[in-house]
């Protein structure tokens, strides 16, 4: 099959360039096409669901709402994770589907499961599904600028003018809102104006009701025209609905504004946004799930360059949050990596090919190599990213390695052949190593197959890098045995190219050493054997991470205040902190702050947390050498401000963490039970327990219990004897503190609700500021009456949860934790070790671990159980090869010391042994196989030849000296500038570099020393 697709390329040479040519245009057009992104997409298919409920406290939620939906949505199939957070007025319900579930099939599920139990949930209940997005979906942030407007005035230009027009742009799930007053039109009664004009509550609110529609009456036929009937009564205006009749008599029209003030207001706010100890008005940016991020956040922008210009004069768009400058910052570190790899690789090739022609040949499989890649890619749905990317650097080192071979040989073929005709002598040539390139090749594709069959987020990550690996190396091989081959037909010369001297200098000092070596074989193999060891000893002592943490530029900083404080009280804090850090801080640009829960209910925050995000200025204008120093500083600054909770984190980390485990924190302890008072005291007692171990930062207990309520419980004889209900009490109460919304005015575009809502209209007719102001409040009776509500009903205190977290239908609490300056498995090590010592669990109650930690271990325990059955396949196809289970262990016993060499570059350049730096040694993998192949494969050759066995390691090993070489230096050079790159994203492929790198310095030691000497007593044994 080889040998036929390499004597077609060469006897139809015109049609596979011609071929050639148009696929690397279908490369360059795919390049351009592919979507663009940070990172490939790492979430579930993942449903959310949130309800709202104004004015219901968690409990009562999680008993009406959270319970009913979790117990309904269980029974759906494919699921993996029902998580679930109640709150005052809200439940955030989330659902995790199995890799590859259909996101519009299970929305559908979802959405069929919440039909069903609509007409069982309060009437006042509100919401669904959220729009079809991923935790990673925030892409762009703003605020509304403007010295003439008013907060009211911003919110209603962001709801109203600006959000419908972003709506519009191709792959925007939705925009949130977030900050501001959302208007509205105020209905503040007064009690004894109604008492004065005998005019109830629920009058009121049945006279707003039925006059403010328009109804349809039908067709009336005049002559030969159809005139079309309507009633008309929808207010137009605020003066409309003061003037609403509320009751006529004989003598007087009552009207609204004769029993109540009504005026422009705002509905009770659940959150607020600050900038700069001001506060603002926000829009977010949710892109749609498998959009292409890059090109949303273009199309944005576009759009809003458009939106400004018809803004009131003086008003503008504060960016402070962009995706695509991560993105660009991040794809520009791995392409700059990567074209520096490929000048390296092709100096090397000169260097050891001593000869331009040929040094070009093998040089041009590397660009048309990676266009094929592209359009592989572009066929499996692959973005290009720091990961798919990163793929190709590590690839660029191996994917010459066929061409090389092939083209050394013809080079060698054409110069003793000169006689024959020169396709016959190129064909021939390609024949001869067709079979060890192509299973070179498959070992490869192998060694890299454990990362396809990886689960999690680990999985996510690194099947783009193993997927890229694959394409990159198959579009080599196909090239290496068609376009090479035409190539090397017309620009490679007959004439014998002479050796570069650099190489004759390395081959006479290789065959010297190796001859002494193989002299002192003992000496050589005990010396090995023992820095072996000592690379294990070093193994163990290596800390255990999941991934290193990516810098995103940005920093954002959680806070955690009283869980009792109010909205007012929270936002003075965040101002007194943005003020101090500005001042204190040069290095932050600006700081925007989001107090409480956003508009969407996406992420419902309580009152007293804030997510403070900073915008930092370019690293060269910092006073500080390393974003630790400055955070370090930060935390310092903020130690100031007592009983404020601090967690450091960034705009993509946080919602990583949120996503594996609900939480934020590098790890998540929960613990299950029914209990909250139970479930409360023993996550303090972790809490504890985990600041007192060494590393750990940013210690935060979700706070669970703290809430307090005011119960208000009506006299049955009351109830009796007047006819008032329950629920007229509640809706009465509410219309004085949180608002009840009756109907809507529309303006236009706009539409504006209409509230009873004493607590927010500019004329307060209802003073409930205090306890006692409660009890005395007058309650207007179902006859008019009015009485103080302590004699309508009972008014009790205690306390509850302000929050009830469960999972799987189970309540917990959960501990998140960071950890500075160590690895996270001796940490977690050390903190279960307490916990069991310290901690003894009530019956019912269970504790489970979660975040990088969980990541770690099951990347941890699937690589053990995936790697071993590589190695098996690889046996297997060298035993094929070599026909020999000696030579086959041979080779496969290279590996432990290029692991070995692995384990040194780790160790001195303090890094943790972390996913990447795994799939570093599964690299090392391939390439200490293929070096070993090469050398053991000539030894094969030439030993029929040689006097002895001592003769054929030395001729054979100095023939071999130059492609093991360049195998092995293209490989690390190819990966040496992953190693010094600093932008963004360098993080996560610079661990597995320095592992590639130390393990191909030891694995290319090995192969031209130790194997040699292996080799030599395996012959003598053998005879």
């Amino acid at each position: 099959m080889l040998n036929l697709l390499i004597k077609f390329s060469l006897t139809q040479r015109l049609f596979v360039s011609i071929f050639a040519i148009i696929a690397m245009v279908i490369g360059a057009r795919s390049w351009l096409s592919i979507p663009v992104d940070a990172f490939p997409e790492i979430s579930p298919t993942q449903v959310k669901i949130v309800y709202k409920l104004p004015g219901m406290n968690a409990l009562e939620i999680e008993s009406q709402v959270t319970r009913i939906i979790e117990t309904e949505l269980l029974g759906i199939p494919a699921q993996q994770m029902l998580r679930s957070t109640t709150k005052y007025s809200i439940t955030d319900i989330t659902i995790d589907f199995k890799q590859g579930t259909d996101i519009y099939w299970a929305r559908q599920q979802v959405n069929e499961r919440l039909l069903n139990i609509l007409p069982s949930l309060p009437a006042n209940i509100s919401g669904g599904m959220a729009p079809m997005s991923t935790p990673l979906s925030e892409v762009f942030m703003f605020t509304i600028e403007s010295p003439n407007l008013s907060l009211i005035e911003k919110r209603e230009l962001l709801d109203w003018q600006i959000r419908p027009l972003l709506r519009t742009v191709s792959g925007v799930a939705d925009i949130n809102s977030l900050g501001g007053y959302a208007k509205t039109f105020a209905i503040a009664p007064d009690n004894l104006l109604m008492q004065q004009h005998q005019v109830s509550f629920l009058q009121l609110r049945e006279a707003i009701v039925q006059t403010n529609q328009n109804g349809g009456i039908g067709r009336l036929e005049k002559g030969n025209d159809t005139l079309i009937l309507r009633t008309e009564g929808k207010y137009s205006d605020l003066e409309a609905i003061k003037n609403t009749v509320v009751k006529s008599t004989q003598n007087k029209v009552i009207r609204l504004s004769d029993v109540a003030h009504v005026d422009v207001g705002s509905l009770t706010r659940y959150g607020a946004v600050t900038k700069n100890s001001e506060e603002a008005v926000q829009g977010l940016i949710i892109a749609l799930k498998n959009s292409n991020t890059a090109q949303v956040v273009a199309e944005v922008k576009s759009k809003l360059r458009q939106i400004e210009a018809s803004l009131p004069q003086g008003t503008s768009i504060n960016v402070f949050y962009d995706r695509s400058n991560l993105i660009n910052t991040a794809i520009s570190t791995i392409t700059s990596a990567l074209g520096q790899a490929i000048i390296l690789v092709i100096v090397l090739l000169a260097l050891f090919l001593g000869d331009i022609r040929s040094s070009l040949v093998v040089s041009l499989s590397l660009p048309m190599s990676a266009l094929l890649t592209f359009i592989m890619m572009k066929q499996f749905n692959l973005s290009a990213n720091l990961m798919s990317l990163g793929g190709l650097v590590i690839a660029i080192g191996m994917l010459v390695d066929s061409s090389v071979v092939i083209v050394e040989n013809i080079l060698n073929r054409l110069a003793n052949n000169q006689h024959l005709p020169r396709l016959h002598v190129i064909y021939r040539a390609c024949k001869e190593v067709a079979a060890p390139v192509f299973s070179g090749t498959i070992i490869i594709i192998i060694v890299f197959s454990p990362l396809l069959m990886l689960t999690g987020l680990e999985g996510k990550l690194f099947t783009p890098v193993a997927l890229t690996i694959v394409f990159a190396m198959l579009s080599a091989l196909l090239l290496s045995l068609t376009v090479i081959p035409i190539l090397a037909s017309l620009l490679l010369k007959n004439e014998p190219v002479k050796q570069p001297k650099m190489v004759t200098l390395l081959q006479g000092f290789y065959s010297k050493t190796l001859a002494e070596a193989i002299k002192k074989p003992m000496l050589i193999s005990v010396t090995s054997i023992m820095v072996l060891i000592l690379s294990g000893v070093l193994f163990q002592g290596l800390g255990k991470s999941f991934m290193p943490v990516l810098d995103e530029g940005d920093i954002i900083v959680q806070l955690e205040k009283s869980p009792s404080i109010s909205l007012q009280a929270s936002l003075d804090i965040d101002k007194q902190i943005e003020a101090t850090l500005l001042k204190n801080t040069p290095e932050i640009v600006q700081i925007v702050a989001r107090t409480g829960s956003d508009e969407l209910g996406l992420d419902p925050m309580g009152l007293n947390e804030t997510d403070v995000f900073m915008e930092l200025a370019p690293k060269e204008q910092w006073r500080f050498a390393t974003k630790a120093q400055l955070i370090e500083h930060i935390r310092q600054t903020l130690a100031q401000f007592p009983g404020v909770n601090i967690g450091f984190t960034q705009p993509i980390q946080m919602r990583v963490s949120e996503m594996l485990t609900g939480s934020t924190g590098d790890i998540s302890i929960k613990v299950f039970g029914n209990d909250i008072a139970t479930l409360s005291s023993l996550a303090e007692k972790i809490t504890a327990l985990a600041n007192s171990i060494e590393g750990a930062s940013d210690v935060q207990m979700a706070l669970i219990e703290g809430g307090k309520y005011v119960n208000i419980k009506l006299n049955p004889e009351v109830a009796s004897q007047f006819g008032l209900t329950t629920q007229t009490l509640s809706e009465y109460l509410k219309s004085q503190l949180e608002g009840l919304q009756v109907s809507t005015l529309q303006e236009g575009n706009r539409v504006i609700p209409i509230v009873f809502n004493s607590a927010t209209a500019k004329k307060q007719l209802v003073d409930l500021s205090s306890i006692q102001a409660l009890k005395s409040s007058l309650i207007l009776m179902p006859d008019n009456s009015l009485m103080p509500l302590e004699d309508v009903a009972s008014i009790g205190f205690k306390t509850g949860p302000l929050l009830i977290e469960r999972e799987k239908a189970k309540r917990f609490a959960s501990v998140s934790v960071n950890v500075d300056n160590r690895d996270v498995v001796s940490y977690v090590n050390e903190l279960e070790a307490k916990i069991s010592s310290n901690i003894k669990l009530p019956s019912g109650f269970t504790l489970s671990f979660g975040g990088e930690f969980e990541s770690q271990q099951r990347a941890t325990q699937n690589l053990l159980v995936l790697i071993p059955v590589a190695l098996i396949l690889i046996f297997i196809i060298l035993f094929t090869t070599f026909k020999s289970l000696s030579k086959s262990t041979l080779i496969i016993a290279n590996i432990p010391f290029a692991l070995m060499g692995g384990v040194i570059a780790l160790y001195i350049s303090n890094e943790y042994l972390s996913v990447p730096a795994s799939v570093g040694f599964v690299a090392l993998l391939g390439v200490a196989v293929l070096n070993a192949i090469v050398m053991i494969s000539y030894f094969e050759q030439t030993k029929m030849f040689a006097a002895n066995v001592t003769q054929c390691i030395l001729d054979g090993a100095s023939r071999r000296l130059r492609p093991v070489l360049m195998t092995a230096t293209t490989a690390m050079f190819g990966l040496l500038p992953l190693v010094f790159a600093t932008g963004p994203g360098a993080e996560i492929q610079k661990p597995l570099a320095i592992v590639v790198i130390g393990g191909l310095i030891t694995s290319t030691i090995t192969t031209l020393y130790l194997l040699p000497i292996f080799y030599g007593w395996l012959e003598k044994k053998h005879g």
